[in-house]
């Protein structure tokens, strides 16, 4: 294991590696998925950690609940899912980020925001029966305490991770450490090649036109169904509007870092209506602006079955802006009542299209 994730050394086995591999709440439990939403630093200042606080919602429960300690806590749900990259044997492991973490153990990244690459961050561990995929930035220098940011984490069987592989390729990650043991590779050969980087079409046909984007069904060990956006630089365009909102036939409320260059105002062509977020309350403590969270989602504004679409949660790595058109990425939705009505209540004052600031 690589030096720069030397921050997760102290998430140690927790008991044994006889349980199986797969997303862990805050008591321990092995779970089906969760959502983890981790706040901004001005709530919980007197914490040990300012900016460490976090929301959980799991499957089963009824919302968001407050987490155990803090984000980086061992036997916090983050904490105890990715401890298990260093409790295991031979598992096979993906690790890849947008920004590749330094060497130097003084907190910096490497940016590689003008990269072509995928804007994309997360974590794939599985072994021969099951694994999970988390997508989220799980490495916490100090600089990362201080802005909102979310999670998915969801616990697949062994036969979903050879598409979850394929996903990856289109979406052409900065792989900064992995691991698929040959007695993997096999039954994974997708997995392998994001390992070896070599994103579809694939480096034995460089003259195939690329695979610009691809929507796939997961299904989770328990039988929850994920529908999987993954995009490529070839794709040229907003994720969202362009492609997530008329797949779900569903208008969206959309979260995403604005302090970047080219941000995407609020769109209501094309039939859909795309509004950004400027003001968010999860969990009815916190608030804060849009500009304190680095987080990804979108939420439909009407509940399922109130017309068309409606009902959606996605959770994922792409912004708004004209330079992530052009970069890989994409998202994760999930139709559910109780995670929508979590999402769709934190939004609470959006951009209309035209600029004012309204009610979500």
């Amino acid at each position: 294991m690589i030096l720069f994730l030397s921050l997760l050394i102290t998430f140690v086995p927790l008991e044994g590696d006889t349980s199986p591999i797969s997303c862990y709440n805050d008591q321990g439990d092995a779970i089906d998925w969760f959502y983890l939403y981790k706040l901004p630093k001005e709530h919980g200042r007197t914490s040990p950690q300012p900016g460490s606080l976090y929301l959980l919602l799991e499957k089963g429960s009824e919302g968001w609940t407050n987490g155990k300690g803090t984000v980086n806590d061992t036997t916090g749900a983050l904490g105890r899912t990715v401890g298990q990259l260093y409790s295991r044997g031979k598992v096979s492991y993906i690790l890849y980020n947008d920004q590749r973490p330094s060497q130097d153990f003084g907190g910096r990244w490497f940016d590689n925001s003008g990269s072509r690459g995928g804007h994309t961050k997360g974590v794939v561990l599985l072994d021969k029966n099951q694994g999970f995929w988390l997508e989220g930035q799980f490495y916490y220098p100090n600089s990362g305490l201080v802005n909102g940011q979310n999670f998915i984490c969801v616990t697949y069987p062994l036969d979903r991770f050879q598409t979850i592989g394929e996903q990856l390729q289109i979406n052409q990650p900065n792989v900064y450490d992995c691991d698929v043991p040959e007695s993997l590779a096999s039954l994974v050969p997708a997995l392998a090649a994001v390992c070896e980087k070599k994103h579809l079409p694939g480096h034995v046909a460089p003259h195939v036109k690329p695979v610009a984007n691809r929507s796939v069904t997961l299904t989770s060990k328990d039988g929850t169904n994920f529908i999987n956006f993954a995009k490529g630089a070839s794709f040229d365009n907003d994720l969202y509007h362009s492609w997530v909102a008329p797949f779900l036939q569903s208008d969206l409320l959309v979260q995403f870092w604005i302090h970047s260059t080219g941000i995407l105002p609020s769109d209501c062509s094309q039939g859909w209506k795309v509004l950004d977020i400027k003001v968010i309350n999860p969990g009815q403590s916190f608030t804060f602006k849009a500009s304190q969270d680095h987080s990804k989602w979108a939420v439909s504004p009407n509940a399922a079955g109130s017309g068309p679409g409606g009902g959606w949660v996605c959770v994922g790595d792409i912004n708004r802006n004209e330079a992530e058109e052009k970069r890989g990425g994409g998202t994760v939705c999930l139709q559910d009542p109780v995670v929508w009505k979590a999402y769709r209540n934190a939004a609470q004052e959006c951009e209309a299209c035209g600029g004012t600031t309204i009610q979500c």
